[in-house]
Formats: C-alpha cells, sequence, structure tokens
C-alpha cells in the first residue's frame, strides 16, 4: 500500500504541480482524469474524488506514473483492488495510480510470473489452476492483487485447517521499483515476511511491479475441490462484496483473544451508524448497508472500540489503511491509542482479563 506525502504545501502550489503532472502523462498514459471518485474503485464502494487519477496497464506504465509524481513531488497513493482500506469523503489531495498491470505468463518448471495489479482470485488462480499447479488456490475469494498479496503477506487457512498458508511459502522473487527509481528483482528474503507484514509497509516508497511464484504440481481436479470448499467456508463466515460492500476485517488481532469474538461478546452485531453496520456474519467486519460515508465507518469503529473497552477491557486498533481527507471528525480514538494508558497492543495494564485469558482466537 504505497502512500507517500511530501513535504505540505499551498492548495494553490499542489494545483500547478497536478496542472503538470497530468500534461506530462495524458500523451503517454491513456487514462489520465481529475476529480475522479474513488469509491467504485474500493471493495467499501465509499470515497470522494482524486485530484488525479491515472491508471496504469502494464509494469513500465506503472514505472512510468510513480517516477513522474516523484519527479512533480506531489502526494501519491497506489491503488490496487481497493480493499482493506478505508477512503475519506473529501477525497485525496494529490494523486492516486492504480495498478491494472496484469500481464500473466506460465514460465515452466512450476512457475507463474504475474505483473502486480494481477488479481489474485480469479484471475492469478485460474491460470495457476489451468496449468495444473498448486499453491496459490488457498487464497480463493480473498479479493487482494499481486502487489497486495506480497504487502500484507496474503494468508488463509490450509486445506485440512490446521494451519494458516501465507503467500511468502509460493514468492520467489519480485521485480521492484526502488525509491531512486531503478528496478531491481530480490528474492523472498528481502520482504521479512511475517504475519500481516512486509518489508514494504517500512518502505513505502518501494513498488512491486510484478512476482515470480513457484508452485507444485497437483491434479486440476483436487485444485478445484480445494477451491470450492475455500469458497464455502469464506461465503459462510464474510459478507458478498457485491451485496454487502467491506473493506475485510476492520481491526488488528489481539495475541489471545480475536477482536471478531470481542465485539461479538458485546453484543455489537447488527449495530448501526448512518450506512455503516457491523455484519451478522463477523462481528471484525463492517459493511456498506446503505450509502456509508467514510464518516459513517469512522464513527461506528469508534463506538465499537469504545464499547469493547468499556465492556471487556481491551483496546482495538484498526489494520485498514485510511486514505486521504476525512473532515473533522470529532472525538475519536487515535491512532496509537492501544498503546497509551499502560495498555500494550490492546491487552490492558496486568495482561489479559481473567474471564479472557484462555479465550479462543477468531
Amino acid at each position: 500500500m504505497a502512500h507517500v506525502e511530501p513535504a505540505a504545501v499551498s492548495p494553490a502550489a499542489l494545483a500547478d504541480r497536478l496542472a503538470h503532472l497530468r500534461d506530462v502523462l495524458a500523451p503517454q498514459i491513456e487514462v489520465v482524469r481529475e476529480n475522479e471518485p474513488l469509491a467504485p474503485y474500493t471493495t467499501f464502494k465509499i470515497g470522494g474524488p482524486a485530484d488525479l487519477f491515472v491508471e496504469a496497464h502494464s509494469a513500465d506504465e506503472l514505472a512510468l506514473a510513480v517516477t513522474t509524481a516523484r519527479e512533480h513531488d506531489v502526494p501519491l497513493f497506489l491503488l490496487g483492488l481497493g480493499a482493506n482500506i478505508l477512503v475519506g469523503d473529501k477525497g485525496f489531495r494529490g494523486v492516486v495510480i492504480r495498478n491494472r498491470a496484469a500481464h500473466v505468463e506460465t514460465r515452466g518448471d512450476g512457475r507463474l510470473w504475474a505483473e502486480s495489479g494481477t488479481v489474485v482470485w480469479e484471475r492469478l488462480i485460474e491460470e495457476s489452476v489451468t496449468a495444473g499447479l498448486s499453491g496459490l488456490e488457498h487464497y480463493a475469494g480473498i479479493p487482494s492483487s499481486v502487489g497486495g498479496a506480497l504487502w500484507q503477506n496474503l494468508h488463509f487457512l490450509s486445506p485440512d485447517r490446521s494451519r494458516t498458508m501465507f503467500i511468502e511459502e509460493v514468492v520467489e522473487s519480485a521485480e521492484l521499483l526502488m525509491e531512486d527509481g531503478s528496478r531491481q528483482t530480490v528474492d523472498r528474503d528481502w520482504f521479512a515476511f511475517g504475519y500481516d507484514y512486509s518489508t514494504l509497509h517500512d518502505r513505502p516508497e518501494v513498488i512491486v511491479l510484478a512476482a515470480t511464484f513457484a508452485l507444485e504440481p497437483l491434479s486440476r481436479e483436487t485444485l478445484r475441490q480445494r477451491i470450492e470448499a475455500n469458497l464455502q467456508w469464506r461465503g459462510e463466515r464474510h459478507p458478498p462484496l457485491d451485496t454487502e460492500p467491506s473493506a475485510g476485517s476492520i481491526f488488528k488481532k489481539i495475541d489471545g483473544v480475536g477482536a471478531g469474538r470481542l465485539a461479538d461478546w458485546c453484543g455489537l452485531k447488527g449495530t448501526r451508524i448512518g450506512g455503516a453496520e457491523v455484519t451478522q456474519r463477523h462481528a471484525n467486519i463492517l459493511i456498506n448497508r446503505d450509502s456509508a460515508t467514510a464518516r459513517d465507518v469512522r464513527h461506528l469503529i469508534g463506538y465499537v472500540q469504545e464499547t469493547v473497552e468499556r465492556e471487556q477491557g481491551y483496546r482495538l486498533s484498526t489494520e485498514i489503511g485510511m486514505i486521504g481527507d476525512f473532515g473533522d471528525l470529532g472525538d475519536l480514538p487515535a491512532r496509537g491509542w492501544e498503546n497509551e494508558d499502560g495498555f500494550t497492543d490492546g491487552v490492558p495494564p496486568g495482561g489479559h482479563p481473567e474471564a479472557h485469558a484462555s479465550a479462543e482466537r477468531r
């Protein structure tokens, strides 16, 4: 999730830089638009306009758009599939580059190469199934691009549900656009993958251009069975994005007890503020029930956080990206709130409350 904010400039100076950036990119890239609403490009279907909106349809176009934006010193947000983010109602002051670079190649010896804008489900997984290759089918139904998958170390349960499968297990290498504008190929170790983590979190100006996955042969029949089982499992627990738009899980897990379980214990399923609602399927997922605004979502997040702290003793922190201008939201828990007043990653001073000492994670 590349989100780079240069030093603050006046609105007039930013407008001048954006106009010049538009004039440079428009002859080279087909989609360059001003004041483009971002809601249609996110899974939450929420968000105001970007000052400048660019679509890159190849790794070369992506590199061109990013390096040119850097040269013009304008705020930049790289948009993939639009999952795991909430865009402010006032939009984004700067340029949003939508990554639609989606070329895929099967390269022999079980290797699958894909540009970073490739959608994991269904495009990339279907390519692997066609080639009879296993390692990506676990992520069927999860909204993510290849770049987003590497950014967050995409994960899901193994076929027997005994452990978590991580995308890092099949990443062989990746081509990156570095901070200085050079392009480098790195191996898996460069990413220092962890749970919901990769080095990309700490180096937001590094952009994934493409990745190579090392997969194992497996019958198409078995791959299809795994995909269907995963889709059924997710369908029973996650709201369908086409009818109940969401950003996925809102709150970070707390070691020893899951955020969704804490909210569920507080009876928060079905709680609604404006058009935003805690889904009945999973208390860690908020949905856009009826023309929700970013303000609705932020206030519902705050209500869940305050309720869980009051009734369960824990402090929940958000794991989705808050992008752009939200305006004045009033008094809400701030970033880092979970580590203030003696709390550690949401756990209160003295450790877990006794009632939750052995609580099941969710």
